[in-house]
């Protein structure tokens, strides 16, 4: 998930140099929801993963 941020992140910088900004706007949201979904899932699972051992 956190590769899919990334690549949305180049996306909307690209289009952005290129004077893309609704693009570069909509590639950027995407990434940020990636971004904080991956967050969401990492703690989720470290936490479970603490609670384990």
């Amino acid at each position: 998930m956190l590769h899919y941020a990334v690549v949305f992140l180049v996306i909307a910088l690209v289009a952005a140099v290129f004077g893309f900004g609704g693009i570069a706007a909509g590639a950027a949201g995407i990434a940020k929801i990636l971004f904080f979904i991956f967050l969401a899932v990492a703690v989720v699972t470290f936490v479970m993963n603490a609670m384990r051992k």
